[in-house]
Parts: C-alpha cells; sequence; structure tokens
C-alpha cells in the first residue's frame, strides 16, 4: 500500500528490527519511535545531543550564579511562583515536586505506553532547553535499555502543565522512589534499578525535578500507540473489505478513477486506487445480483474510509512535531550567557484536538467494518445463505458476530464524545484553562481496540463468505491475505465455538499480518 506507514518497501520484521542499536540525535521518526516502544530496540546517545543538554544545563547554572529569580527553579510551583526559595532547598524543591505530585489512581499503564513516556521525556531533554545534566539522560536511557518500566497509574493528568501526576509516578524510581516492572516482575524502584545495574539519582539538581514533570509524554505516548494501531486496523480492514467486496459481488464502478478525479479528495483518491489494486483480476466483483446498487459500505469505501487515512497522515504531522519538542518550561538557552524563557510548550490542546480527530476516525472505521458484517450476513439476493450458515436454521451461523460489533459501535459513540472542549482550572486558578489531553488520548487507545476487534469481525465473517463464494475466483492480490485467514478461522459448517478464532484474527492485524503488501 504506497503512502502508508510503516513504509511498504521493507518487510514487516525488517521494518521494526531494520537496527541493532537506535541513535538518539534529538530527530526521532515514528518508525525509530515503534521500534523502541515495541520492539524494545535499544538506544544510545549521538555525542551531539550529549553536548546540547550539557550547554543547557550550563545556562541554567549561569542564571543562577547571578541571583535571577526563575520560576521553578528558585521559586515555588503554580500559584506558589511568589515564593522565592533560598539556594540551600533548591534540591529539595526538585525532589518534593515529584513526591507530592505522584498523586494518580487507577490501573497501572501497560508497559509500552511507560516506554513511549521515558522514550518521550527522554528525546524532548536531547533539544537541548530543558536544564538538565547529562546524568539524568544517561539514567533514562538506561532504564529504556535494561526494560525497568515505573510503575504509573493512569488516572491523574489534566493535559496542561504537563502530565504532572503520570510523570510524577514516571519519575519515582529516579529517586529510589515508586515501584517499577523489570521483565514482568513489579519491585521497589530502587530494587528494580539495582537489579537492571542502575542507581537513582542521589539528589536532582535545579530545574530537573520540574522538567521530568512539565511535559507532554504521557499525552503523546498514548496518542502514539493509539495512531499507530490505527493504521494497522485501517490496513486490515481495508484488506478485509476488499475480500467482503469480493464475496458480495460488489460492483467495481464506483471505484472509477473519473469519479474520484472529480471530487480530489487525496484520502479517497487513494483510498479508491488501493482497492483497485486489491481488486483486480477478480471474478466475482461485478458479477450478476439481485441489486443493480451496491449499499455504501460498499459504494463509498473511498469516501468513508478516504477521511479515516486522511486524518491518520494528519496525526502522524502533528506526532513528528511533538516528539521531536521541548516541552517543558522555562526552556534554559546558552544564548545570552544563558537565558530562561517561561511560556506554555507543556500545554496539551494540540495533542488533545489529534487525539480526539483519531478517535472520531477510528470510531468510523469501526462502523463500516460492522455495517459490512452485517451485509454479509444478511445478502442472500447475493448468492450468501443467511447468516453464512451452511444450515440455516439448525445452525445460526455467525449471526451473533454483528451483536458485538454493534456493542463495541455503541461504546465508541460514547467515548467519541470530545473531552478536549471542556476545562477545569487547577493550581487555585494560576492554571485556569487546561487541554483534558490526557483523557482525550485514553478514549482513543479505548477506540483503538475496540476497532481492532471490530475490523478481526468481519474479517472473521469475510473468511467465511469468500469460501461460500468460491475463494478460487478472488482477485490474486487479495490471495495471501485470504489465505491468512483461512489459517486462523476454520471453514463453514455447523456451529462451532469461533471465540479463538476471533482472538486469533485480531492479533494478526496487531502483528500486522492483514496489511495489503
Amino acid at each position: 500500500m504506497r503512502g502508508v506507514y510503516p513504509p511498504a518497501s521493507l518487510p514487516r520484521t525488517e521494518r521494526l528490527y531494520w537496527a541493532t542499536v537506535i541513535e538518539l540525535d534529538g530527530h526521532l521518526t515514528p518508525q525509530d519511535a515503534e521500534a523502541i516502544i515495541l520492539a524494545g530496540t535499544p538506544i544510545a546517545l549521538a555525542p551531539s545531543v550529549r553536548a546540547k543538554v550539557g550547554a543547557s544545563h550550563r545556562a541554567l547554572l549561569a542564571i543562577l550564579g547571578r541571583g535571577e529569580p526563575v520560576y521553578g527553579i528558585n521559586t515555588g510551583f503554580g500559584a506558589l511562583s511568589t515564593v522565592r526559595i533560598p539556594e540551600p532547598d533548591l534540591a529539595r524543591l526538585q525532589r518534593n515536586i515529584v513526591l507530592s505530585h505522584a498523586t494518580g489512581v487507577g490501573a497501572p499503564l501497560p508497559d509500552p505506553l511507560v516506554r513511549g513516556m521515558l522514550l518521550f521525556r527522554l528525546n524532548s531533554f536531547l533539544q537541548g532547553a530543558s536544564g538538565v545534566r547529562p546524568e539524568l539522560v544517561d539514567l533514562l536511557v538506561g532504564l529504556l535499555n535494561a526494560g525497568v518500566h515505573p510503575i504509573v497509574p493512569e488516572q491523574g493528568s489534566v493535559g496542561s502543565s504537563g502530565d504532572l501526576v503520570p510523570l510524577a509516578h514516571l519519575a519515582l524510581p529516579l529517586l529510589g522512589e515508586g515501584r517499577a516492572r523489570l521483565h514482568g516482575e513489579e519491585l521497589p524502584g530502587a530494587e528494580a534499578l539495582r537489579r537492571a545495574g542502575l542507581a537513582p539519582l542521589p539528589e536532582l539538581a535545579p530545574k530537573e525535578g520540574l522538567a521530568l514533570l512539565n511535559g507532554t509524554s504521557y499525552m503523546l505516548a498514548s496518542l502514539f500507540l493509539s495512531w499507530t494501531m490505527g493504521w494497522r486496523a485501517f490496513q486490515a480492514g481495508l484488506s478485509c473489505a476488499a475480500l467482503s467486496f469480493q464475496a458480495l459481488r460488489g460492483r467495481t464502478e464506483a471505484l472509477d478513477a473519473r469519479i474520484h478525479a472529480a471530487r480530489p479528495h487525496p484520502g479517497q483518491v487513494q483510498v479508491a486506487s488501493w482497492l483497485r489494486e486489491l481488486l483486480a483480476g477478480s471474478a466475482l466483483t461485478d458479477s450478476p445480483n439481485e441489486d443493480v446498487q451496491d449499499p455504501y459500505s460498499l459504494r463509498c469505501l473511498p469516501q468513508l474510509l478516504g477521511p479515516v487515512v486522511e486524518t491518520l497522515w494528519a496525526v502522524e504531522g502533528r506526532l513528528r512535531v511533538e516528539m521531536n519538542a521541548a516541552t517543558d518550561n522555562p526552556l534554559l538557552l546558552p544564548e545570552g550567557g544563558g537565558t530562561a524563557l517561561a511560556g506554555g510548550n507543556f500545554h496539551g490542546e494540540i495533542l488533545a484536538f489529534a487525539a480526539e480527530w483519531l478517535g472520531i476516525a477510528l470510531a468510523e472505521l469501526g462502523a463500516s467494518c460492522e455495517r459490512r458484517l452485517a451485509v454479509l450476513l444478511t445478502s442472500e439476493g447475493r448468492g450468501l445463505p443467511p447468516f453464512l450458515s451452511p444450515e440455516p436454521g439448525t445452525s445460526s451461523g455467525l449471526m451473533l458476530l454483528q451483536y458485538t460489533a454493534a456493542a463495541l459501535a455503541a461504546e465508541n459513540k460514547v467515548l467519541a464524545h470530545p473531552a478536549a472542549v471542556d476545562s477545569i482550572p487547577t493550581s487555585g486558578g494560576k492554571e485556569d484553562h487546561n487541554a483534558m489531553g490526557a483523557t482525550s488520548a485514553w478514549k482513543t487507545g479505548r477506540i483503538a481496540e475496540n476497532v481492532l476487534s471490530q475490523v478481526a469481525l468481519e474479517g472473521v465473517a469475510a473468511r467465511w463468505a469468500v469460501a461460500l463464494a468460491g475463494e478460487e475466483d478472488l482477485s490474486p492480490a487479495s490471495r495471501p491475505l485470504y489465505a491468512v485467514l483461512a489459517e486462523l478461522v476454520p471453514p463453514p459448517g455447523e456451529d462451532r465455538y469461533v471465540g479463538d478464532a476471533i482472538g486469533r484474527v485480531r492479533h494478526a492485524i496487531q502483528e500486522g499480518r492483514l496489511n495489503p503488501t
């Protein structure tokens, strides 16, 4: 599939394991992030970024040497920013912010999300504007390479001033506090570091506690994983749609390039092109059936899925910017003998919006799967038995797949309601407009999980429908996709338990095994 991330020029395994070590130079790509977060590829730091980090820290020291008041370095935090902190208490100030802000609740975040938080916090520091020491970035590298994953509760961030609460939990093991997982075992933070051959920092230097907490890494990691799963769901969804289209003897006239040239939205044009490639040479499409016009879920596939792929493209652009941005406050720059700039790069509004866009797009992808699934189960006029049952009545066939898909669609409708339009002030009103982006990202993650299941449900039904319609008549491009489904799903027959088959297809989608080539 040209134009789809991950790039189709390399086999799936090579795209994830193309390097034994990824050297971070402050310019992280989605491909590298996927390899580090999901495949555990080790990392190293380029000498150039170590120099940038050191220069920013020296700028901080120069500012302190001049006795200038700088927010969060020698002042209190939030509404306490008017309180000046004496020099002997600067290290205690940074430790205290980590301890006091770790107030999250809820289930622990999964390890891949925590890895994403560690990676994106680290890469933000590598922009050379956070004032932290090289020793701190080295410890973050050590945690990622050793597989030490701090225990981070999923609830507590309001998406502004950074993801303060979850990032505080992320930082606790750096101080020898909190808890962490190592090789699946939950341990006290200090013990996890010890077993990994690492040591907590004796103390935090000025700004380091604030820098660890004052960023968008939770929202970003959550959105990145949803976007990654969204691409896999989209690619598999397109594959399953092509199989359903053939089993239902769809009319390819609706994919004619001239139709889409007349309304040339890039995603619509691209989806139509991909479908023409996937359906070329099929002996099932355009064959006689009772209906001279297909349902929208077939006829309007480019118009339905085109906006989804355009949203995936748009969100990728936001991710590329954010994962290579300095998102804490204040920024510490070497220029002018050391300059501190107070601002609001920690505010998660752009990520909140991107998460809402993605959630809506993925919910619609899942809804289209549910509709095609319903058509597959009720298309006797297109040569398929009711509910794809070879013995309707005695056997219910795959009737209940649509129930589950509908239940997920109903849940997605609720989850697609935007959190980003809300705001609850914090810190005594100093932080008077919060993005709620963590909630937006959490909702989108749940939607992405549901859509993976909806695509899998259509895939199971498409496997039976193609077998009943005539698998020997499939298009050449779709035969490998059908072969994967045929390995995972038993052929049509008397009623049986299909829960395991649904799970196998869902796992194959997550692995990228149903992606068109």
